[in-house]
């Protein structure tokens, strides 16, 4: 049996940055635990200080299969290149063949530069373009493959 895991990522604005990465993943805002009408509820009933509602932000898989998201406010900027990276498969995996995975991964990076996100670097395989090496809009690093 596994062990179920999410996946939380600093940052200084943590709307904003879930609503880039609801965009790039096709997540939802995670609802509230079972017996909440609202997070603010949740937050209260835990005696969380108002103060800090939104310092957090949560996103969920709508099909219930991936891990979940939380974004946290924290004081400090990002200040190095990340240890780990998401990997944002929109072209479908190198199974699928570079004319229907590229462009897939091309609108993917059109649709995510537009959303606030910056292209670092396009990477090649066997002398034409792979995958791309991208930033969300707080600098986290990932690839659009």
């Amino acid at each position: 049996m596994s062990t179920p895991w999410s996946l939380t990522i600093d940052c200084a604005h943590p709307k904003a940055l879930a609503g880039f990465w609801a965009q790039a993943l096709g997540y939802a805002e995670k609802p509230p635990p079972a017996g909440f009408g609202s997070w603010e509820e949740w937050f209260a009933h835990h005696d969380v200080p108002e103060e800090e509602w939104d310092d957090g932000a949560y996103l969920s898989d709508p099909d219930g299969t991936g891990p979940s998201l939380s974004f946290l406010k924290v004081p400090e900027p990002k200040t190095a290149k990340n240890r780990v990276h998401l990997d944002v498969q929109a072209g479908g995996g190198r199974e699928t063949p570079w004319e229907t995975r590229w462009p897939r991964v091309a609108e993917a990076v059109e649709r995510l530069t537009a959303a606030g996100g910056t292209v670092i670097r396009v990477h090649e395989f066997q002398g034409r373009p792979d995958h791309v090496e991208m930033a969300d809009p707080e600098g986290h690093e990932f690839c659009v493959v």
